[in-house]
């Protein structure tokens, strides 16, 4: 394979693809239907974008070309019919990242909401640790400017979308689920398909599924070791005390976790969600192995997520914040 190309390159999971191929040396280029703040970047990056449905931008040596399309992306899409009609290779992104993810220490954070900050949190803990990682996030991370992180350690962080059942493609280590609701109800019909679909994902976890509490995953559902985390909850494994908040709606509080207490610990981004978000991502971290004084200390560094939950302003009496999950989650 000397060249890849990516249908639908602009959505923030295939972006994050597309800017991996080109680390690797690969001859990246790609379609989507409109500019967006993310492909003027990628062309910026030295990958080759257009706009026009056109199968005479695709590569024509097919035996050396990889494409990889979104199901986001129509079928009766000139440039897809002909890939699928003509012996390429193509495959959804959702195999794409599966396949990079094999082989490496996968650690991935699965849920209905809360994925994106709480991987991207995750991913944060690796890097300032310096022990580093490379990771696929859904958003733009404001540490770091990116949706992709690379390192030379084996680790791989992925945001595990239940999207179209992408997350079927994964086989992780560690994972985190923080939430099983009815959601894509046009892919699974009702949430009963939806939770049978999470259960099939924690089937496929290695060591330890780390589930938010009250959520419905038991030992018949993994042979993986299941463990809990909560905002508050002291039942749950991993969870917060201690908590004081201040004017403007940041925490100060202990992480409770199986190996003891982490004290005076606080998350750099406000509100208790985010709390919630860093107890899921310090768990994934320190069961694998990062050191507890490591994890206090990225908390407080983390800036949080592009447009998630996004403060522009943030004074007693003033506020203004950006909050639009994602324009294209593909």
């Amino acid at each position: 394979m000397k060249s890849v190309y990516f249908i639908g390159i602009g959505g923030i999971g295939m972006s994050a693809g597309a800017r991996y191929f080109k680390a690797k040396g690969f001859a990246v280029s790609g379609y989507d239907k409109t500019p967006s703040e993310l492909t003027e970047a990628l062309q910026k990056e030295g990958i080759d974008v257009h706009y026009n449905d056109d199968i005479s931008r695709i590569p024509r040596d097919k035996e050396n070309t990889l494409v990889v399309y979104t199901p986001a992306i129509p079928a009766e899409l000139e440039e897809l019919k002909y890939v699928m009609s003509e012996g390429y290779r193509v495959v959804k992104r959702s195999r794409m990242l599966g396949e990079i993810a094999d082989g490496l220490h996968c650690l991935a954070v699965s849920g209905t909401h809360g994925k994106t900050t709480t991987s991207t949190l995750l991913a944060h803990i690796f890097t300032d640790s310096s022990a580093g990682c490379n990771a696929f996030l859904g958003g733009i991370s404001k540490n770091y400017d990116t949706n992709l992180l690379l390192s030379d350690n084996n680790v791989i962080v992925a945001e595990a979308d239940e999207f179209d059942r992408s997350f079927l493609q994964l086989h992780p280590d560690y994972a985190v689920i923080t939430a099983m609701d009815a959601d894509h109800l046009d892919i699974y019909g009702d949430l009963s398909h939806v939770q049978e679909a999470f259960k099939a994902f924690a089937s496929q976890v290695k060591k330890a599924v780390i589930v938010k509490q009250g959520l419905d995953i038991t030992p018949a559902d993994t042979k993986a070791k299941i463990l809990h985390y909560s905002f508050d909850d002291v039942r749950a494994d991993f969870h917060a005390e201690n908590l004081k908040k201040d004017s403007c709606g940041y925490f100060d509080f202990t992480l409770v976790w199986p190996g003891g207490r982490i004290d005076a610990c606080r998350v750099g981004v406000p509100g208790w969600v985010n709390v919630e978000n860093a107890v899921a991502a310090s768990a994934i971290a320190l069961s694998y192995g990062v050191s507890p004084e490591a994890v206090r200390k990225a908390l407080l560094s983390f800036q949080g997520v592009k447009r998630r939950f996004d403060i522009q302003v943030n004074k007693p009496g003033r506020v203004y914040i950006d909050d639009y999950g994602s324009p294209d989650a593909r």
